[in-house]
């Protein structure tokens, strides 16, 4: 079993790293850590003889994961089939409770608060503060906030879309960045990989789409930064919605993440809105 990332497969898919090794040996892969790409991890089971991917998503605070695929189930490309031993899953619609179990949909991810392995206590913060206050009832029990946006197909699979913080309205419309990122990752060769940001206007309004790009050859002074503007906008108006449009490229040598690879939005949110204000200064 080989324990993978979707960010070191992306690297490897796009540096072609794993030509003329044999996988044959590898039963399966296992992937965790951030949202999948469906592209590159049919990619990445071409490599094995299309052995399959196992995702699973997890959490310190957890004790391990909430939800993850099976190798006793089909499985489908970059998508969950079932929820953790022990643990129960809720998809929150926009009332901020949780719609029907077998009803497709998408929101803020809550688990059961009985669970394997879940925390009771945090050192340094109020857990109820943390993962109870102002979540709804459940059988008479609060459900346990997570953050992440999650997605339940009417086929019974799961995805995830990042966190609920990095999701952002774009004329009314909510949408998840990593649903953005997908697009653009794919638009151009040169692209490694992109961050999509909501940054709201120095003069206020709707919040701008922003692209944050790391392209795989980062001294390239060529790109045409407009021109790939252009070419995000046409694949997200195509593949998403139509009334989404990229204001911004923003080249960049590296997307600033956590210690456990996780990109931080919110960092580049803060750091693209204070640019804007600078600048109207």
């Amino acid at each position: 079993m080989l324990g993978v990332i979707p960010s070191i497969v992306r690297s490897w898919k796009s540096a072609n790293s794993t030509s003329g090794y044999d996988w044959s040996a590898i039963r399966c892969f296992a992937s965790t850590g951030e949202a999948s790409s469906v592209d590159e991890y049919l990619w990445l089971m071409g490599q094995a003889q299309y052995k399959p991917i196992i995702e699973y998503c997890g959490g310190t605070e957890i004790g391990g994961g909430f939800i993850s695929g099976s190798l006793l189930q089909p499985q489908s490309l970059a998508a969950f089939s079932t929820p953790a031993m022990g643990c129960s899953l809720f998809i929150l619609g926009d009332d901020g409770h949780p719609i029907p179990q077998n009803v497709p949909g998408m929101g803020e991810l809550a688990l059961g608060p009985l669970m394997f392995g879940a925390s009771s206590t945090l050192l340094n913060a109020d857990h109820y503060n943390v993962y109870f206050k102002g979540m709804p009832l459940w059988n008479g029990k609060v459900l346990r906030r997570h953050g992440d946006v999650f997605e339940r197909t009417s086929r019974g699979y799961y995805h995830a879309h990042g966190r609920a913080d990095d999701t952002m309205n774009l004329g009314g419309i909510k949408v998840s960045s990593v649903e953005i990122e997908r697009i653009c990752n794919a638009v151009d060769s040169n692209v490694l990989e992109t961050a999509a940001i909501g940054v709201p206007p120095p003069q206020g309004g709707p919040e701008q789409l922003v692209i944050a790009v790391v392209f795989k050859d980062s001294d390239d002074s060529t790109v045409d930064l407009d021109k790939l503007r252009i070419s995000f906008n046409s694949a997200v108006q195509k593949k998403l919605n139509p009334l989404f449009r990229v204001s911004h490229v923003v080249p960049l040598s590296s997307l600033p993440r956590t210690a456990t690879n996780k990109v931080m939005r919110r960092v580049l949110r803060e750091q693209l809105s204070q640019q804007d204000q600078n600048s109207k200064l």
